[in-house]
């Protein structure tokens, strides 16, 4: 801008990064407040470090260290490690091409917190910068694939799961998804050299939304429905429930305001 030199800059725009604090002063040398990073390493691994300083707090924000946070890291890493052993014989026998339309009910929500979940990473880390909330996503996944440990699973979506997850904590976490790639998936080399997940936008959309029944503007009661039911299929479903029929009884029924994916509202009187 100031017309000093000839060429424009090499980048687009500066991202600063925020602080590392320690009991609410800036960590420093001069302080003696600083954590060696051999002492993390040595007792939680390299890849518990860089979770935790990825995940405690927003990339241009100041960092709390907490010994706690760390813990907190380490525990997830080996959470990881136990849910992808424990599926490891599925996951092996999966086939990356299987019938998706033979998921249960259960299966395909999962799916769907999968596709949603490399949606939201990709973004977050491609877009936004916000490597905090990618982690927070793969958690809230991890949580997901746990609820399966004692029910049997399609093995082709354990391998779908697995290859994913693997592939969306490399980044964050380069030494235990190495080593669980080259056990899980032998023989197509390094996860690092993996073509990024790609979501399936079809795999993201609800089958079913919660939505609330009001009799003149109090709610009743609570109902599941089809996601993409139109207002008077939500007035069809609201109307012959048992629960609607009971608080109608001898009433008249003004109208029904039906509000997508929200709401069925019927005014009644008398």
């Amino acid at each position: 801008d100031a017309g000093l030199v000839d060429f424009d800059e090499p980048f687009t725009n500066l991202l600063t990064q925020g602080m590392v604090l320690k009991d609410g002063s800036k960590m420093s040398k001069s302080k003696g407040n600083v954590v060696s990073p051999e002492e993390i390493i040595a007792k939680y691994g390299a890849d518990t470090a860089r979770l935790f300083i990825l995940f405690a707090a927003p990339v241009d924000r100041d960092l709390e260290w907490s010994d706690k946070g760390v813990e907190g890291s380490y525990r997830f890493l080996n959470r990881v490690w136990r849910i992808l052993g424990h599926f490891e014989d599925a996951i092996k026998a999966g086939k990356p091409d299987y019938d998706v339309t033979k998921l249960t009910k259960d299966e395909k929500e999962l799916r769907r917190i999968l596709h949603v979940t490399i949606r939201k990473v990709t973004e977050d880390v491609r877009d936004r910068f916000m490597f905090n909330t990618a982690v927070s996503s793969i958690m809230e996944l991890v949580n997901a694939f746990y609820a399966f440990q004692d029910k049997e699973m399609n093995a082709g979506l354990a391998r779908e799961v697995a290859e994913n997850l693997i592939k969306l904590l490399a980044p964050f976490a380069p030494h235990i998804t190495e080593e669980l790639w080259s056990r899980l998936f032998e023989g197509q080399g390094s996860v690092h050299q993996q073509k990024w997940p790609a979501f399936d936008e079809e795999a993201t959309k609800l089958a079913e939304i919660e939505i609330v029944l009001q009799i003149n503007g109090k709610v009743r009661d609570k109902l599941m429905i089809p996601a993409d039911t139109d207002r008077e299929g939500m007035k069809k479903i609201a109307m012959e429930l048992p629960r609607t029929q009971e608080l109608t009884a001898g009433k008249t029924i003004v109208k029904v305001i039906c509000v997508p994916k929200k709401l069925v509202n019927i005014v009644v009187k008398g």
